[in-house]
């Protein structure tokens, strides 16, 4: 098995692609250890001291270490968490549906504004998020604002501000006129 790593524009995050699915549909973020118990995959990535989240997507894993751990120190023994996860033939997650990653339902007086929002989120943002480990999904719409849920390689990025002003609120704001910003919220 060859795993290969890519950089994200998150310094702390990288990005480990297996060569293989790892989640057939959906994606799965663990922002912390503890929130990583139903993924014997993410158990075995949190294993690596120095490592801080684990985000799953359908082809990749996105693994953010703490400040004071080196990517040459962590990587290896990273790289062999995972190649011992997929030769071991145990489950990426345990449990019924526990991948989700999708967005947050609303119903309501603005639910077709909201469909427009997803839209465009699921065929012009996602798409390119995912190509930097991350995923980008929509949490909420209130008075023209647009609530984002930022995973993965997103969160804790330093250029995620810039992406969510200068890319995605203008091409919401572009399409859909009542959009007039879009702000991200916490995990």
């Amino acid at each position: 098995m060859f795993i290969q790593t890519e950089s994200t524009p998150n310094p702390a995050t990288l990005k480990f692609l297996p060569g293989q699915t790892v989640l057939d549909m959906g994606t799965a973020d663990f922002p912390t250890p503890e929130s990583g118990a139903p993924s014997p995959l993410a158990r075995r990535i949190f294993d690596v001291k120095g490592t801080t989240a684990v985000f799953l997507g359908n082809d990749f894993v996105t693994v953010t270490k703490d400040e004071g751990a080196e990517w040459d120190h962590i990587k290896p023994a990273i790289l062999g968490a995972i190649m011992e996860h997929f030769q071991s033939g145990a489950p990426v997650m345990e449990g019924e549906g526990q991948a989700a990653g999708g967005h947050a339902t609303h119903d309501g007086p603005d639910s077709a504004i909201v469909d427009q929002i997803k839209e465009l989120l699921d065929s012009r943002v996602r798409p390119a998020v995912a190509q930097d480990g991350g995923d980008i999904t929509f949490h909420g719409f209130e008075r023209g604002i647009v609530y984002l849920h930022m995973q993965g390689a997103c969160a804790g990025c330093p250029s995620s501000t810039l992406t969510l002003k200068m890319g995605i609120e203008n091409l919401l704001r572009h399409y859909i006129p009542e959009v007039v910003e879009v702000r991200p919220v916490a995990a």
